[in-house]
């Protein structure tokens, strides 16, 4: 019988937001694998280092790009599905290191897709974690929503396109992936008198977490990939995004 394909959800950076369903997957699993860029360095794998795992010795390190172009992503997710799948077939479970939770702007979905696809048989699980916006919230002291407020949950550029629909609509936005648009968004917020309901938050949960309420700070700078800004309008009452 292959073995199952298991996304381990790690939370955002700290290891103490790893569930024990995840840590019980991870401490019994024969196979790792986990993400890489191109300087062999690996979020998710640096969250369960600094919770004391270790991974197997013979895990599987499986090169994703930081790019858009979809043939070269294409051809590195098909490779890390031959990878994973091969070890599938020799009865192993592959447990797949996710920062974050795996059903959100995951690379894990990729990978699935591309195992089943060359072995429909495969069987996939998925432990959930900590999205990370949850515990900006927390760590910035916000309230995102209360009562029956709306809360639309957008990448940055995608957000950027049509932005006044969506603070017409929802009481808070959580904007991710905010690095290819942060000036242009830093502008609009400026321009709509939005810049003390905002907050920054990059790397949350890890020894590098920045908070930054004073967002206008950021222009022109360059921020870590794995930044948000959290919006809060909370038109009713008046209140934006503030620590605790």
């Amino acid at each position: 019988m292959p073995g199952t394909l298991i996304a381990a959800s790690l939370g955002p950076g700290d290891p103490g937001l790893v569930t024990r369903a995840a840590w019980s997957a991870l401490e019994s699993a024969r196979c790792w694998a986990w993400p890489i860029t191109g300087d062999g360095a690996s979020y998710a794998l640096s969250i369960v280092a600094r919770g004391g795992l270790e991974p197997p010795p013979d895990g599987l390190a499986l090169h994703f790009p930081m790019t858009r172009d979809p043939e070269t992503l294409a051809r590195h997710w098909a490779a890390a599905a031959e990878q994973v799948l091969a070890r599938l077939h020799g009865g192993e479970d592959v447990v797949f290191l996710v920062e974050g939770d795996a059903s959100t702007f995951s690379t894990f979905g990729h990978l699935a897709r591309g195992v089943q696809a060359l072995d429909p048989a495969i069987t996939v699980r998925v432990i959930p974690g900590v999205p990370s916006y949850h515990a900006a919230a927390a760590a910035a002291g916000a309230i995102l929503v209360d009562g029956e407020e709306p809360l639309a949950v957008y990448s940055a550029p995608e957000a950027m396109k049509d932005l006044d629909a969506l603070l017409e609509r929802f009481d808070a936005l959580v904007l991710l992936k905010v690095r290819p648009v942060l000036d242009s968004l830093i502008q609009a917020l400026s321009e709509r008198s939005l810049l003390d309901r905002a907050v920054f938050v990059e790397r949350v949960g890890t020894p590098e977490e920045r908070i930054l309420h004073d967002i206008a700070s950021l222009r022109g700078t360059r921020v870590h990939y794995l930044s948000l800004i959290l919006i809060r309008q909370d038109r009713r009452r008046g209140l934006g995004v503030g620590p605790s």
